[in-house]
């Protein structure tokens, strides 16, 4: 099989419910992208995974994408998505796609349908309009990394 054609295997689980390598591996993956990759010195460990239910994608039994989701209320006033990654080496096969929309649906099946917000970086703008979010307002920087706030209804 062709290494674009591997399914990824999916899960929505809170912190409660992962193994303990599981987690190791969704940090450090959170940890290779936005603070070595984007070289970008922040607290990822943030106190908010522990509201979250977390969307994970593995490959061959390895976490190589996953986010954290929130209902409305928990983060911002809106359902939301956040800590997007994707392991680097893994991006080219599409599977950032996939990424949102298991995070869409899961939003959907735990939270119920609602309008969801996010805080994307700007370089992102178009691969979140695919997935039918508009830029709300102006942009900001977070972390020194220039981001928009995005609505989906």
């Amino acid at each position: 099989m062709k290494e674009s054609l591997v399914s990824l295997e999916w899960s929505v689980k809170n912190l409660d419910e992962m193994k303990t390598g599981e987690l190791y591996e969704m940090l450090k993956l959170r940890a290779d992208v936005f603070v070595i990759e984007q070289d970008c010195i922040y607290p990822d460990m943030d106190n908010k995974d522990q509201k979250a239910l977390h969307v994970i994608g593995k490959k061959n039994g390895k976490v190589i994408a996953c986010t954290r989701i929130f209902n409305a209320g928990d983060y911002f006033e809106e359902a939301s998505i956040g800590r997007v990654v994707l392991e680097q080496s893994e991006r080219r096969f599409g599977y950032g796609h996939t990424l949102i929309s298991k995070s869409l649906q899961a939003i959907e099946e735990y939270f119920g349908k609602q309008t969801v917000k996010i805080s994307a970086q700007e370089y992102l703008i178009k691969f979140y309009n695919k997935h039918g979010f508009k830029q709300v307002g102006e942009g900001y920087l977070e972390d020194g990394i220039p981001h928009v706030s995005m609505i989906r209804n």
